[in-house]
């Protein structure tokens, strides 16, 4: 199974959420299950239809996730030394040439990529034209629109 990189705080969601759906969600799905087999013919219950689907749901979520961690190659951030250049796990400080507008993204997996927060997959088109750019590089992104143009006004790992 190949390897897939995913920062310190995504691993800790997924980590997080794992310990939620077997510890919270298995057990209430269980129960419901039981409640509903309790109510009598199955065959036309809808409780327990559900409850059935629910459970499958959930089960299918731990198994994606326990997959998922056990392939992940966590990177912190934080102790990465790059030499300025972006590289995944960087927070990068861009300008738009053309509107002047400033905004900054966080280089990271596919599983914690958040454009609201910042947070951009490794594999989209802005981050591929970053990597491995520098601070005062120009990176060019085909977009929707049109070809945008980005510098780089600073680069940080944290």
């Amino acid at each position: 199974m190949a390897t897939f990189p995913i920062t310190t705080r995504g691993a800790e969601q997924l980590k997080t959420e794992l310990h939620r759906l077997k510890t919270v969600d298995r057990p209430n799905v269980i129960q419901a299950i039981a409640d509903a087999r309790a109510q009598g013919d199955l065959s036309e219950n809808a409780d327990y239809d559900a409850a059935k689907e629910r459970q499958g749901f959930i089960e299918g979520r731990i198994a994606e996730i326990e997959g998922k961690l056990s392939a992940a190659q966590v990177i912190d951030p934080a102790s990465l030394d790059a030499g300025g250049r972006v590289v995944f796990g960087s927070t990068v400080d861009l300008e738009d040439e053309e509107s002047g507008k400033a905004v900054t993204y966080q280089i990271v997996g596919e599983d914690e990529a958040d454009l609201k927060l910042g947070l951009i997959n490794v594999s989209s088109p802005i981050a591929r034209a970053l990597i491995g750019k520098e601070e005062g590089d120009v990176a060019e992104v085909q977009a929707p629109g049109g070809t945008r143009r980005y510098e780089i006004v600073a680069v940080r790992y944290e």
